[in-house]
């Protein structure tokens, strides 16, 4: 089974940067996420969700 969050690790890998960029595209997440009335949890970000953000509304690991 796919795991359904990524972690900071995963994150910076997938987009190529720093970790500390990697927390900061999941805060900004994250606070979106709230925005709308989801449960987040710290340091992780849905898979989907992540996925949606960098196809969907262009590259936001840069």
């Amino acid at each position: 089974m796919e795991k359904l969050f990524l972690n900071v690790e995963e994150i910076a890998e997938a987009c190529g940067c720093s970790k500390q960029k990697a927390y900061l595209i999941i805060r900004q997440a994250n606070e979106e996420l709230k925005a709308k009335g989801y449960l987040t949890q710290m340091g992780k970000l849905p898979r989907k969700y992540f996925f949606e953000m960098i196809y969907g509304e262009g590259n936001l690991c840069q």
